[in-house]
C-alpha cells in the first residue's frame, strides 16, 4: 500500500469549519438513521468514507435508492437516486435547521418523500472555510485506508470502518467473539466483548487531533501493556490507549506508524481480556 502524507490539523486553525462538518454529518446521520433498516450496534446512524466525502450509502426510498454524500471536496451535500435524479446543496455556513430543510427541499423535488428528521436543530451559521475543509478531507481519506487495512489483518468479526456523527470519530469495532458473563446475551450493546479504535479530529478530553484504542469490558491489567514510543494510556475523560495525530507529522512513514499503534493495543486487548 502507498505511503500516506498527512497535513496539520491544529484545532484551533479550523474549530469554525469542523464544527461546521460535525453539524452537518449530524444532520446526514439522522436522514440514514431514519431511512436505513435498524443495525446492530447502531451502525445505522453512521456515515462512510468515499471519494467524495461522508456518504449515507443508498438508502431505501419508495421503489428507488436514494444516496446524500457530504463533501468536503464539493463543499455541498450532494443527493442522487438510483434513477438518476441529482441536486445539490451548497455548504455556505447555513444553520443546521437551514440544511434540513434545503435537503428536504431537495429530496422533495427528485420526488423521494423526505423522512420525518425532527431534532433540536440549531439555528446559527457556521464559520466555514472551504481551504480547512479540504485538509481535513485529506486527513481522513488517508486515515481511511489505513484503518481499512488494520481491518483486513484482525481475523475475528470486525465492524465497518465509518464515521459516527455524535463524535464524529472514524470508528473501527473488533470482537473477540466471546460473551460477557451476567449480561444478557441477546443485547449486542452490553454482551459483545470488544474493542474500539478511533480518529478524533478533538474533543473535550484532549483538545488536539488524536487516534485511541479502547477495550470493553477492559481487564485491569491492559493499563500496564506495552505501547510504541509516543503513545500512552489515557485515563482523563475516557480510558484507552492514545497516539496524537500531531506524532505522524513529519514520520517517513505514517501509516506504519498507525499501524503499530494500532496492532500493539490489539494484541494487548485480545490476550488480557479472555
Amino acid at each position: 500500500m502507498q505511503m500516506i502524507k498527512l497535513p496539520r490539523l491544529v484545532l484551533a486553525d479550523w474549530l469554525g469549519t469542523r464544527d461546521a462538518l460535525h453539524g452537518y454529518a449530524r444532520v446526514l446521520g439522522k436522514f440514514r438513521g431514519e431511512m436505513m433498516p435498524p443495525q446492530k450496534h447502531w451502525w445505522h446512524i453512521t456515515l462512510h468514507v468515499s471519494a467524495r466525502g461522508l456518504t449515507t450509502t443508498p438508502l431505501p426510498a419508495g421503489s428507488g435508492v436514494v444516496e446524500l454524500v457530504l463533501s468536503p471536496v464539493g463543499h455541498q451535500v450532494e443527493i442522487q437516486t438510483g434513477f438518476g435524479g441529482t441536486a445539490a446543496v451548497p455548504l455556505s455556513g447555513q444553520s443546521q435547521r437551514a440544511l434540513v430543510d434545503e435537503i428536504v427541499g431537495a429530496l422533495w423535488d427528485l420526488g423521494v418523500r423526505a423522512p420525518a428528521v425532527d431534532a433540536p436543530w440549531s439555528e446559527t451559521e457556521y464559520r466555514y472555510d472551504p481551504d480547512a475543509a479540504r485538509r481535513y478531507w485529506l486527513a481522513l481519506s488517508s486515515i481511511d485506508q489505513v484503518f481499512k487495512e488494520f481491518k483486513g489483518r484482525l481475523r475475528e468479526e470486525t465492524g465497518p470502518v465509518h464515521v459516527f456523527p455524535h463524535h464524529f470519530d472514524l470508528s473501527l469495532n473488533w470482537f473477540s467473539g466471546r460473551r460477557i458473563p451476567g449480561t444478557d446475551p441477546a443485547d449486542e450493546e452490553t454482551a459483545d466483548e470488544q474493542m474500539n479504535f478511533g480518529f478524533v479530529t478533538g474533543d473535550d478530553s484532549i483538545d488536539e487531533a488524536y487516534f485511541y484504542a479502547t477495550a470493553y469490558p477492559r481487564p485491569p491489567a491492559l493499563l500496564r501493556a506495552e505501547l510504541p514510543d509516543g503513545s500512552y494510556w489515557h485515563t482523563e475523560g475516557f480510558t484507552g490507549a492514545v497516539l496524537m495525530y500531531e506524532n505522524l507529522l513529519g514520520e517517513g512513514d505514517p501509516r506504519e506508524r498507525l499501524l503499530d499503534f494500532f496492532g500493539f493495543a490489539q494484541h494487548a486487548g485480545a490476550r488480557l481480556m479472555c
